[in-house]
């Protein structure tokens, strides 16, 4: 019984290793993501660039992030995570270092498109970790915790990348980054094994005649489409504020000073953090609410960000941070769309109903953020930063447009669950376990 006991103890000891050392890749990677959320006006600055060209940094990482989704996770199903996530951290470093050393915009575009083909292989693959290596009650609040906790990247994107940019300059900043990536990746190859007992785990081989089938199979279970546009409706608005628009928005749209506005960006990052484990304990003891509980929260920020666009002036101080706090709840939000795989979906298509799930939300990112910069520029005259509060209005607007087709997708795909035989649509008694209390 003690020598049980004491395997079980090292056990847990391993798995919180694990999980600790992939969450630090996890963390710089949302880093290098949010990067140019404090950078982006002296990216238009560096690069003699307009709004739209802004636009398309983001842009442009965060579709190849959502189009590297679906490779990433049948190289996850083939490879195992340990593998996938040292190829992407490796993947982030010599990205950043480029971008550090960028003197022309194409070159930095294409340093942006490595930041996130490097950046869509770790979220993922963290997951599968979890999952391999904590018990089935703890999943859902691991999970929330690894979401909440990466996000400590954004917050290093703000305030402390604030003061770098303007005290070490560009290049120092940037390829300081890129060297903590590399330091990783040894603790990486030191520390995590795909499973216990196993370094490294190997699927069966890749075949390109059956992906497509493989796909469509993963896409057709009823809880990889309720949690695709889970994640598509609640994440969105959070990832915009956070990656690039928030920033010039509360400085040039708001006329707030950049120390608010990144002091509003921090408050977005925490409020995440803090909102996780209530969502957490919420999805595991109420489960057949969580829909109702998704839908709430893009009612609340829907509701949040009609007063301050409808505002006569520029909004008051704490309504933006109302904004930036009901904003963040999507953040923790969006991961109840893994947990609607994890109890809907079959086991051995994990790893890939995980990854197109995780592609919602970034497609709903991306078209927000170049439909954002498109307006701006339509509206916009005088030179890329010279936006008038009332452009930033209209362009903030057009997030509506994701939301209704999210809210609309998930009451549709919830009605057909519900119109399912019982033993098909009830989720698994083993996976509805209660969170303990941490």
């Amino acid at each position: 019984m003690i020598a049980t006991a004491a395997r079980r103890l090292g056990l847990r000891r391993s798995a919180t290793a694990v999980w600790l050392v992939a969450l630090l890749v996890y963390v710089l990677a949302v880093f290098h993501r949010s990067s140019l959320a404090v950078a982006g006006l002296a990216a238009t600055d560096r690069f003699d660039i307009t709004a739209a060209q802004l636009s398309a940094f983001t842009v442009l990482q965060l579709v190849v992030y959502a189009g590297m989704q679906i490779p990433v996770g049948l190289a996850l199903d083939r490879w195992g995570p340990r593998a996938v996530i040292f190829a992407g951290v490796v993947t982030l470093s010599v990205a950043q270092t480029v971008f550090a050393l960028a003197d022309s915009y194409p070159l930095a575009v294409g340093a942006r498109i490595a930041v996130g083909a490097g950046d869509a292989m770790v979220f993922v693959c963290v997951l599968r970790l979890v999952n391999t290596w904590f018990e089935p009650r703890r999943i859902p609040l691991m999970t929330q915790l690894t979401g909440i906790s990466g996000q400590a990247g954004t917050i290093v994107a703000a305030a402390p990348m604030t003061w770098a940019l303007h005290t070490l300059g560009w290049t120092t900043s940037y390829l300081v980054t890129a060297a903590v990536g590399l330091v990783l990746a040894a603790a990486l190859l030191a520390v995590v094994h795909d499973r216990p007992g196993a370094r490294n785990v190997r699927g069966p081989e890749l075949e390109l005649r059956g992906i497509g089938s493989r796909i469509r199979t993963a896409w057709s279970d009823p809880g990889t489409q309720l949690g695709f546009w889970t994640h598509f409706s609640t994440q969105f608005s959070g990832t915009m504020l956070a990656l690039l628009w928030g920033f010039p928005f509360f400085v040039r749209g708001e006329h707030t000073s950049p120390a608010f506005a990144s002091a509003l960006l921090t408050i977005l990052i925490l409020a995440t953090m803090a909102a996780g484990p209530v969502i957490a304990w919420r999805t595991s003891t109420r489960p057949e609410r969580r829909t109702r509980l998704v839908l709430g929260i893009v009612m609340a920020i829907v509701a949040v960000w009609s007063a301050v666009l409808a505002w006569p002036g520029d909004a008051p101080s704490w309504l933006l941070v109302l904004l930036v706090v009901v904003v963040a709840v999507g953040g923790p939000g969006s991961l109840v769309g893994f947990d609607f795989v994890r109890t809907y979906g079959v086991p051995e298509r994990l790893g890939l109903a995980t990854a197109v799930v995780n592609m919602g939300g970034f497609i709903a990112s991306l078209s927000t953020v170049l439909a954002i910069g498109v307006v701006l520029d339509l509206l916009t005259s005088g030179g890329s930063q010279a936006y008038p509060t009332d452009a930033f209005r209209w362009a903030m607007a057009v997030q509506a447009v994701p939301w209704l087709i999210g809210a609309v997708q998930i009451w549709r795909h919830q009605r057909k669950l519900d119109r399912l035989p019982p033993a098909s649509s009830r989720p698994r008694r083993n996976e509805l376990q209660r969170v303990p209390a941490s």
